[in-house]
C-alpha cells in the first residue's frame, strides 16, 4: 500500500484509507468476529489511517473500532469528530472538550490523531452548521485546548458548506486536515465538473489545501455506494443513502454511474467500484481516500483496486466525457 505524508503533520497516511462510517456500516452493524477480521485485514494490507465519529451509530463505531484495535494490539493513525447539536449553542467550547472526552472513553485511548469538525461551515451557521464567529470565538479555541492538553494530536474540519468559507478555513493555517468529498459524480474540490452534471461547486479546494499543506482526506469515494452502479444495497450497509454534493437522489446517481460501464466493458477496471476507487486515489494532493466496506468481500475488492494503482490519464478523460455525454 502507498503511504503519503499528510499535509505538514509529520504523520505517513496510507493512500486508502479505513472508513468505520455507518454507510458501510460493518463497524456499526457487523459481528466482533467480522470487525477485527477486517481491521486485522486492513492493517495487513497496509492501511494506517482509521476513521470514526460518535455520529456513526451514536458511538458504536468509535467503541468497537477501539475493541478491535485492542484485540489486535494494534496503534494505526486514528482520527474522530465532534458534531454539534441544538443545545451546545452558546457553550460550543465546553460541549466539544466534552465531546472529544466521551469519544477517547468510547475509543479507549489517551489521545487521538486527528479531531474534526463534522459540520458544515457556513457565514451565518444555524441548524447543523457552524458559523464563522463560533468558529473562531469558540470551537478553534477548544482545539488549541484540546491540543495543548495532548487529548489530540491534530485538527481538522469536514469541508462541507459554502464554498468561500471553506476557502478561507484551509487558508488560515489553523487546520491541518480537510475532509472533503471527491468522486467521479462530483471532481471539483479539483477540477470542473463534467458538463451538464449537477452538485455543489467546490472551487478546486483540494489544491488549496495542498498549497496550504492542509492534508486532504477524500471521502464518498464511492458516493455512498452509487458508484458501483448497482441500487441494491448489502445488508450490513445503511438501508437509505443521501446524496452529498451530487444528484438530489441515490437513484439519479446510480444512474448517472452507470453512463461509465463501457470502460468496464473496454477493459479499463473491472468494476465500476474499481474505477471509482482509482480515481480517487489518482491526484497527487490526495492525503488518504476513504473506503467504507460492509464485508470482507468488499474490503478484499477495494484492497484489489488499490493495488492497480491509479487510472491512466485517458481513462479519466473518457470517463468524464461519458459522464457529459
Amino acid at each position: 500500500m502507498e503511504v503519503r505524508e499528510f499535509g505538514k503533520t509529520g504523520m505517513r497516511f496510507s493512500l486508502l484509507g479505513y472508513g468505520a462510517g455507518a454507510v458501510g456500516g460493518l463497524m456499526v452493524r457487523g459481528t466482533v468476529a467480522e470487525r477485527e477480521a477486517s481491521i486485522g485485514r486492513a492493517l495487513a494490507a497496509g492501511i494506517t489511517y482509521f476513521d470514526t465519529a460518535p455520529a456513526y451509530g451514536n458511538g458504536l463505531s468509535e467503541t468497537h473500532l477501539g475493541q478491535a484495535l485492542r484485540a489486535l494490539k494494534a496503534s494505526p493513525f486514528v482520527g474522530t469528530k465532534f458534531r454539534i447539536a441544538p443545545e451546545h449553542r452558546g457553550r460550543l467550547g465546553a460541549a466539544l472538550a466534552e465531546g472529544l472526552d466521551a469519544s477517547l472513553k468510547r475509543l479507549g485511548r489517551d489521545s487521538v490523531d486527528l479531531f474534526q469538525l463534522h459540520d458544515h461551515l457556513t457565514t451565518a451557521g444555524g441548524g447543523q452548521a457552524i458559523s464563522q464567529a463560533e468558529l473562531e470565538g469558540e470551537l478553534i479555541p477548544a482545539l488549541v485546548k484540546a491540543r495543548e492538553q495532548g487529548k489530540a494530536r491534530f485538527a481538522g474540519i469536514t469541508a462541507l458548506g459554502e464554498t468561500a468559507v471553506l476557502k478561507r478555513v484551509v487558508a488560515s493555517g489553523v487546520f491541518h486536515a480537510a475532509q472533503m468529498p471527491y468522486n467521479l459524480l462530483n471532481p471539483t474540490t479539483l477540477t470542473a465538473m463534467p458538463p451538464g452534471l449537477p452538485g455543489h461547486d467546490f472551487g478546486g479546494l483540494m489544491a488549496d489545501a495542498a498549497r496550504q499543506g492542509v492534508g486532504v482526506i477524500g471521502i464518498r469515494i464511492i458516493a455512498g455506494g452509487a458508484l458501483s452502479g448497482e441500487a441494491e444495497r448489502h445488508p450490513t450497509a445503511m438501508p437509505s443513502v443521501a446524496p452529498i454534493a451530487s444528484a438530489g437522489s441515490y437513484a439519479a446517481d446510480v444512474a448517472t454511474a452507470r453512463k461509465l460501464l463501457p470502460l468496464v466493458q473496454e477493459g479499463a477496471a473491472a468494476s465500476l467500484a474499481e474505477l471509482a476507487i482509482r480515481f480517487a486515489m489518482t491526484p497527487a494532493e490526495m492525503g488518504t481516500a476513504l473506503i467504507g466496506t460492509a464485508s470482507q468481500e468488499q474490503l478484499e475488492q477495494a484492497l484489489a483496486a488499490a493495488a492497480k494503482g491509479p487510472l491512466a490519464a485517458e481513462t479519466v478523460a473518457r470517463a468524464r466525457a461519458l459522464l457529459a455525454a
